[in-house]
């Protein structure tokens, strides 16, 4: 049928006409007026909609807009949106903290009571379905000139070698030269001294202290109590050979800057109750923390500030969906927080260099393979922009089968001004990986989204080329990449900035949605505050504009790895693919969960026949999203099949 515009298009073509007509003798208030009249109109045209996709508002009730930071896909159908205390200080004092559920096939809202602060949690999909999130906050950063009472970093030592020691909330340790009290601020057990014996005689040499890590605080305001060196401190309340073995010694306990502290909490999120159920809480509390699903569907937690504001130090823990417990790994293997670690096809890890932007310079910032048993990191070169990793996002690009990873934008360490427009490509079936730069960004780039389509194309919308996008550096631009011929064509234009927590998340139904933002600064010179964005945007693909898609009416639920599973369609001689897309869980343009697997397919009058890839390590037990692609690169709507373990 030939398409014919609508009487409400003619009449805005119209319109516009003659508002541009009129444009030059009134002024460029009307040439402005007229410039987005005419944008309006040519942006909702189904020519530029068939070769550029479109952006629409969702239209979320205003009892149900949160400060959304963290989003998971569910097996349901439905998409988790968290914001805790959504980085807003009175939510966090008042202990409000928000999570709502929202179904796209009906558009309806559901608020979700939120045991504890997960804004900045770490998550990952679990094999039955459910989502594992840990960590989260337990107490705000303070602002250098904001702090009262000088603090800090307090090393319990424990020299006896035959028991450990619990020192309560409100333990006093007193300087042994500056005299001055600090008190702790959490209960703290540290473990017996070691003893060490010579390996050739067996003769005992000495013991070595145990040593636990606690956050102390001056008994009063000023800056006096403060203290400049290192320190010996008495530990008061203990008695006998405690009084010896047991002390505490610090360096510089001062005023300045004190940065967030993590929680030890676990919950899963149950898709079919719709609640959060407490699990065993991890051993190190986390805040910034990556959860990566291991080959046997365990969950290896990594990196994040502790209880005491300081990066974990190297203590990385699996946590077992079956007995829902953690245990450490018994190896130390430091990452900056949250590190963007992948499991790879023989159960080793890639570390990309990305991270979200807590962490010495010069500490875990190498890019470099894992192999988790050995603890050996074999390094890989040819990074471009190196010293611009952090805020950058990396993703797996399809088939997953092939290894080859892209990471693309980024920024210099912390507040840094430096922006990077690199897209780094990695191809890890080579004997010796090396990055290369791939098509670069128009311009440097931080807190990039990205999420992969199912037609094999990766979207790449957002971020700001400041930190916090300062100075009104938002990227308002949105490009599909093309990983064949390393191309990027740019599409629709998002109406909306994102920058520091924002995320992109791929539906059922090939749309994209897109959350968050929280801007320093809401003006472009840098003076009033910003405002965190809660409104959600949703980009419509280009390839849903065509004419028809294929469609897949029925097929099994469940399909094992090895096996095959017959999908009916009456497209089955237009489809010319099939893969599983597992449903993303992002924050901070941190998602190592989502990946494409190409799947083996044959066709039959009725349907299409594929199979799972029988490695776990390339499909981790869980719940995917089966998309078939016809043709023209028209995918289906995804059917929720579950691999089981």
């Amino acid at each position: 049928m030939k398409y014919r515009p609508s009487r409400r298009t003619r009449r805005l073509a119209i319109s516009t006409a003659v508002v541009l007509a009129l444009a030059g003798a009134n002024g460029p208030w009307l040439y402005r007026f007229s410039t987005e009249r005419y944008h309006e109109y040519k942006i909702n045209q189904p020519e530029y909609k068939a070769a550029n996709g479109h952006w629409d508002f969702l239209d979320v009730p205003s009892e149900h807009r949160i400060n959304t930071i963290h989003a998971a896909l569910l097996h349901t159908g439905k998409v988790l949106l968290v914001a805790g205390s959504g980085n807003n200080q009175k939510n966090f004092d008042a202990k409000s903290f928000r999570s709502v559920l929202w179904d796209p096939k009906t558009n309806v809202f559901k608020d979700i009571p939120t045991p504890k602060d997960m804004f900045c949690a770490g998550h990952t999909q679990l094999p039955d379905g459910k989502l594992l999130i840990a960590g989260g906050t337990k107490r705000y950063e303070k602002l250098q000139g904001d702090v009262t009472k000088a603090g800090g970093l307090m090393i319990v030592h424990n020299e006896n070698p035959d028991k450990p020691i619990t020192l309560p909330a409100g333990t006093r340790f007193t300087g042994k030269k500056n005299g001055k009290t600090f008190v702790s601020k959490d209960p703290i057990l540290v473990e017996k001294a070691t003893k060490v014996f010579d390996k050739q005689t067996g003769a005992f040499l000495r013991n070595d202290p145990g040593l636990g890590r606690i956050y102390v605080e001056a008994q009063k305001t000023g800056k006096k109590y403060e203290t400049g060196t290192e320190d010996n401190y008495r530990v008061a309340g203990l008695s006998g050979s405690d009084t010896r073995n047991v002390y505490g010694i610090a360096q510089k306990l001062a005023l300045d800057k004190k940065d967030f502290q993590g929680i030890k909490e676990a919950f899963e999120f149950d898709p079919v109750a719709e609640k959060y159920i407490p699990v065993d809480p991890m051993n190190e509390a986390r805040w910034y923390p990556t959860l990566t699903t291991l080959e046997d569907g365990k969950v290896l937690a990594l990196s994040g500030l502790d209880e005491i504001g300081q990066i974990v130090p190297g203590k990385d823990e699996i946590y077992d969906p079956v007995t829902k417990e953690w245990e450490y790994t018994g190896i130390v293997r430091k990452f900056p927080t949250y590190p963007a670690v992948f499991l790879l096809n023989d159960g080793k890890l890639f570390y990309s260099g990305s991270n979200a932007g807590y962490g010495p310079a010069d500490v875990g910032r190498d890019p470099g393979v894992w192999d988790l048993s050995t603890n050996k990191f074999k390094k890989i070169p040819g990074l471009s922009d190196p010293d611009q990793m952090e805020t950058s996002a990396t993703v797996r690009l399809p088939p997953a089968q092939d290894e080859k990873f892209m990471v693309i934008g980024g920024g210099g360490v912390g507040e840094s001004e430096k922006s990077s427009e690199k897209s780094r490509l990695v191809d890890l079936q080579q004997k010796n990986p090396e990055f290369t730069d791939g098509a670069s960004l128009s311009e440097g780039t931080r807190y990039p989204s990205a999420s992969l389509l199912p037609d094999d194309s990766l979207l790449v919308t957002g971020g700001s080329s400041d930190y916090r996008g300062r100075g009104g550096s938002d990227v308002l631009q949105a490009r599909l990449y093309d990983a064949k011929t390393d191309t990027y064509k740019k599409v629709a234009d998002p109406a909306v900035g994102r920058n520091y927590h924002s995320g992109s998340v791929l539906l059922p139904d090939g749309r994209v949605m897109i959350f968050g933002s929280d801007s320093l600064f809401s003006d472009k010179a840098n003076t009033r505050p910003g405002v965190f964005e809660q409104r959600i945007e949703i980009y419509t693909p280009p390839y849903l504009y065509r004419d028809s898609r294929p469609e897949l009416t029925a097929g099994p639920k469940k399909i094992e790895r090895g096996s095959t599973g017959l999908f009916t369609t009456q497209h089955a001689s237009k489809i010319t693919s099939a893969k599983l897309m597992r449903p993303s869980a992002v924050t901070h343009v941190t998602d190592t969960d989502q990946r494409t697997i190409a799947l083996e397919m044959e066709k039959s009058e009725d349907g299409i026949t594929v199979t799972v890839p029988d490695n776990p390590a390339l499909v981790p037990a869980g719940w995917y999203m089966l998309f078939a692609t016809d043709d023209q690169g028209t995918p289906s709507e995804g059917m929720w099949v579950e691999v089981p373990e």
